[in-house]
């Protein structure tokens, strides 16, 4: 089985998008792309066969911290690891559990060794480390895993930012060396994607994009963005990063975001993407839509017949209507937050696909432009 490969096919005369196929042992992945989050082994009120058939999502994630505590690295390497458990026949990556920890700030004691933390089912204490991160990720399986890294606070001061940024970098060298000495498991390539730190600050992100670059991994990733900074920051930040990662591997763009904050970082130069914000505001009763944000909730919509969302290829948004969704949601029926959730996924594929298209085409930054405009428009 082969490492994984990137091709880079594209980019955009205007700005920095590009368009490229990312492959790992279970199938190919067209850029950019958005990855649905499948938190503990399934993304929420879909079953895989709606992820494959109807979203046709390429990779989606999973979570070290929560599958670590539930199922538990017994049920997982008795499975197979978590493509059969879950019966997910295409990529997966797991996140290393860094972000769990930044939102257990009350649970949990950063150290050299690594962070002890208590578990938020029944409160028992455990440690990860950069060691026993890998090993766990190893066993549940994943095509991409990510490094253990440290997120910090958005209000990070420069000194603790820089404090966090090195200690992130001496894990990342730890993660290194135990990626190399511990094989893969379950018959196919394993692939470690090292994450840059330093947060809102230009010149510990330079550092750390220099030093995470010169570890030649075959993808990185941009973390300790969308942690409550403006997204002027994001912005800027993300645009830095991309400027001084490599151009020929993949860029990650970690936990970002809203439809037009993915446009706006495709433009920069970022090629890979996740976010709970599609299932878990469908749950919530939003919607995004290629005319902009829908509160399916409201009761204007409760005589409005015509389809949830038409022309961006899923059968779900064409055929149910805002208003039986919206029965649905006030009713608190279970399909509700199915279809939502659907629609949603949807949509994000549907929006990666075009934007694809117009950067092949040559006129993305126009097409861009008026859909940032177009999407943040509230219905």
């Amino acid at each position: 089985m082969a490492a994984l490969q990137f091709q880079l096919e594209k980019t955009d005369a205007s700005v920095t998008a590009r368009a490229g196929t990312l492959t790992t042992d279970h199938g190919q992945i067209q850029t950019p792309v958005f990855m649905p989050v499948g938190t503990a082994g399934t993304v929420k009120a879909l079953t895989q066969q709606q992820l494959l058939q109807e979203v046709n999502a390429p990779i989606i994630l999973g979570n070290t911290y929560h599958l670590y505590l539930r199922p538990g690295l017994q049920v997982l390497e008795q499975a197979g690891g978590l493509h059969r458990f879950m019966g997910w026949s295409r990529s997966l990556l797991t996140d290393s559990g860094g972000y769990q920890v930044f939102s257990l700030s009350g649970t949990r004691k950063i150290a050299e060794e690594g962070v002890t933390f208590r578990s938020h089912i029944d409160g028992s204490t455990h440690l990860f480390t950069p060691e026993s991160v890998m090993d766990i990720q190893r066993i549940i399986g994943a095509d991409i895993m990510m490094a253990f890294d440290e997120c910090p606070p958005a209000d990070s001061d420069h000194t603790y930012a820089r404090k966090s940024m090195e200690l992130t970098h001496r894990w990342l060298d730890r993660c290194t060396t135990r990626f190399t000495q511990t094989p893969d498991r379950y018959g196919y390539t394993q692939n470690l994607f090292p994450i840059v730190q330093g947060g809102v600050y230009r010149d510990l992100r330079k550092i750390s994009c220099d030093y995470i670059g010169s570890k030649q991994a075959v993808g990185n990733a941009i973390g300790g963005l969308s942690v409550g900074e403006p997204e002027e920051q994001l912005y800027d930040i993300c645009g830095w990063c991309c400027e001084h990662l490599p151009v020929d591997r993949p860029r990650y763009l970690m936990g970002v975001g809203t439809p037009w904050n993915l446009l706006q970082c495709i433009a920069l130069g970022v090629d890979m993407f996740d976010c709970v914000m599609p299932t878990r505001n469908g749950r919530n009763a939003m919607l995004f839509t290629s005319e902009g944000v829908v509160n399916i909730d409201n009761k204007k919509w409760e005589h409005d017949f015509s389809p949830l969302d038409s022309g961006i290829g899923s059968v779900v948004s064409e055929t149910y209507s805002r208003a039986y969704l919206r029965h649905l949601i006030k009713s608190k029926e279970i399909l509700g937050y199915t279809l939502a959730s659907i629609h949603n996924l949807c949509f994000y594929q549907w929006l990666m696909r075009e934007a694809r298209a117009h950067i092949i085409k040559g006129d993305f930054t126009a097409w861009k432009t008026t859909m940032v405009t177009q999407l943040q428009q509230r219905c």
